[in-house]
């Protein structure tokens, strides 16, 4: 069985560290590692119209925002396949298919569901749309018959009701699907970096993300601003290092060759994060060898990124390529499925010669 990667991003804003240590990293070294036969790389524009269906043009203006992103953390068109959601029409299609195999109890009980609508406050105002978007990734998944889907640690319970899915599919229909598996980050920092201001999730509105995007100068005053130990008051007094953004985010993007760099008097974290414990090292020390490792991992990205930004109709052709190509994916997939149901009518020749005899014999 050919080994097929299916991941992707909702084109709501710019990505954020988050996402590059979440995923975006993890990809790049799996697109350049050679054991995968297909790599499909989604921009979700439908999947975030689903809570934003009256700023449809938020969605649109981020598409270029993420593509070039992709393309600038090392995604490589040659190796993977970037394309549009929304101009994949067989995944709308099988969407519809899939809903009959899912309860809304089962719906209510996803675990995902229900921290995205308390987050959202929808309460009883769920767009459907938005309810039913487990549905919709198990699509997405199915389509490309995605073995591996590299994702962070709060994606598990999508992953799990897309493998329902196709486990359900199958027994009813015949061996048809793909079952995926989820492929979480090896460092479990990166499952999930706080926002600057120490809150658990980096989110736009609260203005708490470095962006990849980011000027070296926006990077250095978010980094020198950041919330570390509120306790941490002094110099010498002992600093939590638990829970502090400041070692989490050196736990993600630090190296020991970063602290043969930039702190030769520490041999690696650990050393640090001791000195930091027990007191006589100050926040601000720490924040700016943090901010030299951000420099050293976003400077390249930011590099990449000014050399596409100076032909954006290069972006677009790559994404309407890729879209091209993953729609032909999709509906090879979409032909199987309609098949396995039986509700390829007109290209199933035995049921049309079997319905001619049938009323013929009338």
């Amino acid at each position: 069985m050919a080994k097929i990667i299916l991941t992707g991003d909702r084109p709501t804003g710019k990505l954020h560290v988050g996402h590059y240590v979440g995923s975006l990293r993890r990809r790049v070294e799996l697109q350049n590692s050679g054991e995968y036969d297909e790599i499909y790389i989604m921009i979700a524009d439908a999947q975030a119209l689903t809570d934003n269906a009256d700023n449809p043009e938020k969605v649109r203006q981020n598409i270029i925002e993420v593509a070039l992103d992709y393309l600038s953390c090392g995604l490589d068109p040659a190796k993977s396949t970037l394309f549009i959601q929304s101009q994949i029409p067989q995944l709308t299609e099988l969407t519809f298919y899939y809903m009959n195999l899912v309860t809304v109890a089962r719906l209510q009980r996803n675990p995902t569901v229900k921290s995205e609508i308390q987050l959202r406050d929808f309460h009883n105002s769920i767009p459907v749309g938005f309810f039913t978007y487990p549905i919709s990734q198990a699509a997405d998944i199915t389509a490309f018959d995605a073995t591996t889907v590299p994702v962070g640690e709060d994606q598990e319970p999508m992953l799990e009701q897309a493998k329902e899915i196709v486990r359900r599919f199958n027994y009813i229909y015949g061996d048809t699907l793909v079952e995926p598996q989820i492929l979480l980050p090896e460092n479990k920092y990166c499952l999930r970096l706080p926002g600057t201001d120490g809150k658990a999730k980096m989110s736009k509105s609260l203005n708490n993300c470095i962006y990849l995007s980011d000027s070296s100068e926006e990077v250095r005053k978010k980094i020198m601003g950041m919330f570390t130990d509120p306790n941490h008051l002094r110099v010498e007094d002992p600093g939590q290092v638990e829970g502090n953004p400041v070692f989490i985010y050196l736990e993600a993007f630090s190296t020991d060759e970063h602290f043969r760099q930039f702190l030769p008097e520490y041999e690696n974290l650990q050393a640090l994060k001791d000195h930091y414990s027990r007191g006589g090292l100050g926040d601000v020390k720490v924040k700016k060898f943090l901010y030299a490792v951000m420099e050293d991992v976003l400077t390249p990205i930011r590099q990449r990124r000014k050399e596409y930004e100076k032909d954006i109709p290069a972006v677009l052709e790559i994404l309407r390529q890729g879209s091209i190509k993953a729609e032909a994916k999709a509906a090879a997939t979409l032909n199987r499925v309609k098949q396995s149901m039986r509700i390829n009518y007109f290209d199933d020749q035995d049921y049309l010669d079997e319905q001619a005899k049938k009323f013929a014999e009338n």
